[in-house]
C-alpha cells in the first residue's frame, strides 16, 4: 500500500513515521514534508503545496497512492476530503461540513450548548461594542478567540477589561488575524488543569488515543504568550480512569452522536482540548479536526497498533471491534524553537548533532534540507522526543538529546511535563 500525508510539521512527520512501521505499507509521500521526513527510510517528500489540493489529488491518481491521510488542519476546513473523495480515492479526515468544529469556534459553542456538552459560558460577536460590552459584564480574568483558524495564536487571556477591549479591537478592526478574527468568542475563564483528549471515528463510533497533556505557553512554568505547543507528554495522569470515563460520556460521544444527528457524520481525528476541574469534571475548552501538535508525537511513539490500518477501517465505518495498544512506558516531546518565536525569528541556520541521537526519536517540523545539510525552517523546529518507564524518567532522556542538537539561537522550555513529574515525585 502506498499512503500519502499532506503537511510538513512535526504532527505529519511523527505520522508518516508511524504509518511506514505498518507491514501492508511499502511507501509514504509527505506533501511538501519537511527534512525529517526527507531522511527517514521509506519515505519520501513530494513538492506540493499543502493547500494545493487538485495538484495533490493529480499525484494521488498518477501514483496510485492507496490512502491520503490530511494532516493540518487549514485544508481540512477548505474540505480537501471532499475533493479527493469525489475524484475517487481514499482519504482520511472530516469533510467540510464536519471540520467546522474547528473551523469556527462560534458553531462549536453553539454545538456544545445544544448538546449540553460541559463548556465555558461564552458569547460569540462581529459587532465591536457590543462584545465590549459583553467582555466588561464578565469577571476577569476571561479568554478572548479569533472564531477562524490562527495557527494556534488566536487566543488571549485578558487579565483587565482594558486589556479585553483592546485585543477584541485588535481583532475586529484591526485584522490582527484576518479572516479568522472577523468574529470574536469570549469565554468565561475554566480553571484546573489541561489534557488533551483525542481519538479516530467513523462517524458513529470512535477509538480513544492515549491521553497527553500540551505546553502552550512560551516559557517555563506556563509563563508568557500562548505558541502553538512547546512540548507535550502521554500519558497525562489527571486522566484518571474516572476521567477518562466521564470524558467518553459527558463529551466524546455525544458529540459524535450529535454531529451525526446534526447531518455532519464526524470520521477522521478529533482532538479535545479539556480543561479538569478539582473535582476530576471534564470541560470542552476547543476541538480540532486533526492530531494535535506536538501530543502526536508523544502519541506516536508509545502506539502498536498500525495506523494505515485503523484510519481504513474508519474511512470503512467499520471500526467497531478494534483496538489501540500503547507501550506502558510514558513518553515526552521537548520542542526546539527558532530564538524569537513566536514572533520575529530567523531562518536558514545550520542544525548540528541530530546524527548522534540515541534513546529517542527527532521529528522534525521548522526544518529543510540546504545543500546536504538540516537547516531551520520555522518557529518550532524540532520535537526531540524519548520514552521512559516515568514521565521523570522521560524528561531526562529528552532533554540529554537536546542538550546534543545545536543551532543559532536555539530556545526550549526545560520545564516540559512538570506537572507529572511532581506528581511522581509525590509518590516517592
Amino acid at each position: 500500500m502506498k499512503v500519502m500525508v499532506t503537511g510538513s510539521g512535526g504532527r505529519e512527520h511523527a505520522l508518516a513515521w508511524r504509518v511506514i512501521q505498518s507491514s501492508t505499507v511499502e511507501k509514504v509521500f509527505v506533501v511538501p514534508g519537511n527534512a525529517g521526513t526527507a531522511l527517514d527510510e521509506g519515505i519520501e517528500n513530494v513538492d506540493i503545496d499543502v493547500m494545493d489540493i487538485a495538484d495533490q489529488i493529480s499525484f494521488a491518481i498518477t501514483n496510485g497512492i492507496d490512502l491520503t491521510i490530511i494532516g493540518p488542519e487549514a485544508p481540512l476546513v477548505a474540505g480537501a476530503v471532499d475533493q479527493f473523495t469525489a475524484a475517487g480515492l481514499r482519504c482520511f479526515g472530516p469533510g467540510k461540513s464536519a471540520a467546522q468544529l474547528e473551523g469556527s469556534k462560534t458553531f462549536t459553542k453553539n454545538f456544545l450548548k445544544k448538546y449540553d456538552i460541559p463548556t465555558a459560558a461564552y458569547g460569540s460577536f462581529d459587532d465591536v461594542e457590543r462584545a465590549v460590552d459583553y467582555a466588561r459584564t464578565m469577571d476577569l480574568p476571561q479568554v478572548i478567540k479569533a472564531d477562524g483558524l490562527a495557527a494556534g495564536k488566536g487566543v488571549v487571556i485578558a487579565h483587565s477589561h482594558t486589556e479585553a477591549e483592546k485585543t477584541i479591537r485588535d481583532m475586529l478592526t484591526g485584522n490582527r488575524f484576518g479572516e479568522a478574527g472577523s468574529r470574536v468568542v469570549i469565554e468565561e475563564f475554566l480553571r484546573g488543569e489541561e489534557a488533551s483528549f483525542t481519538v479516530i471515528a467513523d462517524g458513529t463510533r470512535f477509538l480513544p488515543f492515549a491521553s497527553s497533556q500540551d505546553h502552550k505557553a512560551i516559557r517555563n512554568g506556563d509563563k508568557g504568550p500562548n505558541t502553538g505547543g512547546m512540548g507535550a507528554y502521554s500519558p497525562a495522569p489527571v486522566v484518571t480512569d474516572a476521567v477518562h470515563e466521564r470524558i467518553v460520556n459527558r463529551i466524546i460521544q455525544p458529540t459524535i452522536d450529535g454531529m451525526r444527528m446534526e447531518g455532519h457524520p464526524y470520521t477522521g481525528f478529533l482532538y479535545a482540548g479539556l480543561m479538569i476541574d478539582d473535582a476530576g469534571n471534564p470541560f470542552v475548552i476547543e476541538y480540532n479536526c486533526r492530531f494535535g501538535d506536538p501530543e502526536t508525537q508523544p502519541v506516536m511513539l508509545r502506539m502498536q497498533s498500525d495506523l494505515a490500518e485503523l484510519c481504513n477501517h474508519a474511512i470503512d465505518g467499520q471500526l467497531e471491534g478494534q483496538r489501540i495498544t500503547f507501550v506502558p512506558e510514558a513518553a515526552l516531546t521537548v520542542v526546539m524553537a527558532a530564538g524569537g518565536y513566536p514572533d520575529v525569528y530567523d531562518r536558514g541556520d545550520v542544525i548540528e548533532g541530530l546524527e548522534d541521537v540515541v534513546n529517542g526519536k527527532v521529528f522534525h517540523a521548522g526544518t529543510r534540507l540546504e545543500n546536504g545539510r538540516v537547516v531551520t525552517n520555522g518557529g518550532r523546529v524540532l520535537g526531540v522526543t524519548s520514552l521512559g518507564g516515568t514521565v521523570s524518567e522521560a524528561h531526562r532522556r529528552a532533554y540529554g538529546i537536546v542538550g546534543q542538537i545545536q543551532y543559532r539561537d536555539r530556545y526550549c522550555r526545560t520545564d516540559i511535563g512538570y506537572r507529572a513529574i511532581e506528581r511522581e515525585s509525590r509518590l516517592v
